[in-house]
């Protein structure tokens, strides 16, 4: 699938695509050529300006409206920062836990999503963890076999960041809000890869340099307005504490929206690159990138089954899987196979797991196409054989 004109089309949308064969989305991105000359634009223009001039400020408006559409949220909710860890403490740390409370989470999830909630032990939050029979594979039923009536929180990735499954958010929020219990997600491998949406979520963490295909260190973190005074703001600056003409008050007073949550000046440079990006992604159509990373991903599971793969992620029928693709073939270590990719000029992952295998990684976005996905089978094919 080429959603682009013609491959000169493409090569112009994502130079990489004519240096290498680009697979590890899931990791950290490439920048599309939009993404690198709105971020090129403003640091010109920061050159004959101070970095924050009319312009940027109503930009940063506009970003927040643009976050919130993706993942269906008002732009009031949205607050410009990344990376994903640091909205996951703000989370963590913002709200009010009393001994015994409980939270749930899962200790195989990627560590910005793991580490914020166990340190809670330390305030008497008990921590359940999720155990699933595969690695990665939460249903709703799961959740729910893990709550109690002392549970607060439930702390989840959207989708798994080594297996790719995806988690059925909608249906383990409704789940849990009829219940009270809040929902916060970490949704750096969903947001940029398809629609998305915050109805039955209370929080939410993602930096753009995934999915989005944006830079570092910025990213959307969404903060239900019905949450705001549950969760408190831990930074503190002059941004996010009403100060007026600079001076500081004797009263600490947020401001209205999730701005609370923002202490100090953003990276408006990262912001450029990020707003460039989800507007080309939506744009192209969220269910179209989605429709098109799904068929590279699942074109590539079936060629490299054929040469005896063996899968850690779901399979092509499966409606839970993502555009993550983590295998393994039986007759060589994923080590050899991985440095045979990067002599061919094809971008991929290594990742272990915590019995200390390791697995190759692929993680195709929507500009990928089925020729690539053909010239990598081909290599590990010739690899394995």
């Amino acid at each position: 699938m080429n959603l682009f004109a013609d491959e000169a089309a493409r090569l112009r949308a994502f130079p990489v695509a004519g240096e290498r064969i680009f697979l590890a989305h899931a990791g950290v991105t490439v920048l599309p050529r939009c993404a690198a000359d709105a971020m090129c634009a403003h640091v010109e223009a920061s050159c004959a300006h101070h970095q924050e001039f009319g312009d940027v400020l109503r930009d940063v408006a506009r970003t927040r409206a643009v976050c919130a559409s993706v993942i269906g949220a008002d732009a009031g909710e949205i607050a410009l920062l990344g990376p994903t860890s640091l909205g996951l403490s703000l989370f963590a740390n913002g709200l009010d836990w009393d001994p015994g409370d409980e939270l749930v989470c899962y200790g195989d999830d990627y560590p910005s999503n793991v580490y914020p909630w166990t340190a809670l032990a330390s305030k008497g939050v008990v921590i359940r963890m999720i155990q699933p029979d595969v690695p990665g594979r939460i249903t709703p039923d799961l959740v729910a076999a893990t709550l109690t009536p002392r549970t607060k929180l439930v702390a989840l990735a959207s989708c798994h960041f080594l297996t790719g499954w995806r988690i059925d958010v909608d249906a383990i929020g409704r789940l849990l809000h009829e219940r009270g219990i809040l929902f916060s997600v970490d949704a750096i491998q969903s947001v940029g890869a398809g629609p998305f949406d915050v109805a039955h979520v209370d929080f939410l963490s993602a930096d753009a340099h995934k999915w989005m295909l944006g830079p570092l260190a910025i990213g959307i973190v969404y903060v239900a307005r019905r949450n705001f005074d549950l969760c408190r703001p831990t930074l503190l600056g002059s941004w996010n504490v009403r100060s007026p003409d600079f001076v500081a008050q004797s009263e600490i007073v947020f401001e209205e929206t999730a701005r609370r949550y923002e202490p100090g000046v953003l990276n408006i440079t990262g912001m450029y690159g990020m707003k460039a990006s989800l507007e080309m992604l939506s744009a192209t159509g969220l269910e179209t990138v989605r429709s098109a990373i799904l068929k590279a991903r699942d074109h590539l599971q079936g060629r490299l089954r054929e040469a005896g793969f063996a899968f850690l992620s779901p399979d092509v029928e499966d409606p839970m899987r993502s555009g993550i693709l983590t295998c393994r073939h039986p007759g060589r270590t994923s080590a050899e196979l991985f440095a045979k990719l990067e002599e061919q000029g094809i971008v991929a992952s290594l990742r272990s797991m915590r019995d200390g295998s390791q697995w190759l990684r692929f993680s195709p976005h929507f500009y990928n196409t089925l020729d690539e996905m053909d010239r990598v089978a081909g290599v590990l094919a010739r690899a394995v054989a």
